[in-house]
This record gives C-alpha cells, sequence and structure tokens, in this order.
C-alpha cells in the first residue's frame, strides 16, 4: 500500500503541472525555476511555446510511468512500484541542469 501511496503522491502534482503547460500554454513559463531568474529581454530570446509544450508532454510522461506504477503496485503487487520509480529517476534526472543557459539553449529563437 505505501508503494501505491507513494507513486499517487508524486503523480498528482505532474498531472497538475501538465495541465497547467497545457491550459496556459507559454504563460506559465516564467514560473519554471532556471528560466524566470532571466531578465525579460533574456526571457524574449527563447521559444516559450516550444518550452511549454516541452515541459506539459513532460510532466504527463512522468505522470503515466507513476500512474501505472501506483495501479500496478495495487492490483499486481507492490514491487512494481520499485521499477517505476528507477524510471522515473532516470528521466528526472536525465533534466536537471545546473547551468540555465545550458538547460534552455534548445530553445533559443534564431
Amino acid at each position: 500500500m505505501i508503494d501505491f501511496l507513494s507513486c499517487i503522491v508524486l503523480d498528482v502534482p505532474f498531472a497538475i503541472i501538465g495541465i497547467l503547460f497545457a491550459i496556459f500554454k507559454e504563460k506559465v513559463a516564467k514560473f519554471v525555476s532556471g528560466f524566470n531568474s532571466f531578465s525579460k529581454e533574456e526571457q524574449a530570446l527563447y521559444n516559450k511555446a516550444q518550452f511549454s509544450y516541452d515541459m506539459r508532454n513532460q510532466c504527463f510522461i512522468w505522470s503515466a510511468i507513476l500512474f501505472t506504477g501506483a495501479f500496478l503496485s495495487y492490483f499486481i503487487s507492490s514491487y512494481i512500484a520499485i521499477p517505476s520509480f528507477i524510471i522515473w529517476i532516470l528521466l528526472f534526472f536525465k533534466e536537471v541542469h545546473f547551468d540555465n543557459q545550458k538547460a534552455f539553449e534548445k530553445y533559443l529563437l534564431k
């Protein structure tokens, strides 16, 4: 049961964030950590629509992985939550950057 709950606790915020990015699109890009540290002039140099689209997809993928882990751990075995956490952690840390310029460089307008 604890595996189910831990997956759901992480799943719900990612689903909500994904929905917010789907509804408000580039308007919520300014709330992303790292991007909000840029000045207004620097933010104008980035494709916020593409960035928001990618963030939405990323949150929905994470949410789907965690929901699948929660669903399967509830109905089949609690051990199924472990691979879903491992997959989520790998995907999450693949997207973590300590340099803001590097994190958003693929969204620079050309």
